[in-house]
């Protein structure tokens, strides 16, 4: 994968991320509905972001993200809610990143 493609997932995870913690913000921690509206914006720019990925097909676009993903919300668990991961939760990201790297790197016949 290319780094543009890396950040593109990073980006997509971060605004992934930000925009289900505003709904969770607003709804179970009684944010103002504010923050459900800055909410949707993240989730339509993470939407946006996984389509620049250069993919043939976009379920393996999206099947690829998943490592990010998984690795990026362990980190903002730790950083913002201030959970610290533990070797668990390491174990299955190395796992996913890994499966993520077969799905986005393996060879291709057709």
């Amino acid at each position: 994968m290319q780094a543009t493609g890396l950040f593109i997932f990073i980006a997509a995870a971060l605004c992934e991320i930000g925009g289900c913690f505003a709904f969770w913000a607003w709804l179970r921690l009684g944010r103002s509905p504010f923050w459900a509206a800055g909410g949707i914006g993240l989730l339509i720019l993470f939407a946006w972001l996984l389509t620049r990925v250069d993919s043939a097909a976009a379920g393996r676009a999206f099947a690829a993200y998943g490592g990010i993903y998984i690795c990026a919300s362990l980190g903002w668990m730790w950083a913002v809610e201030g959970g610290r991961p533990d070797r668990w939760d390491l174990i299955g990201a190395l796992l996913s990143v890994a499966g993520s790297a077969i799905i986005l790197l393996g060879p291709r016949t057709a």
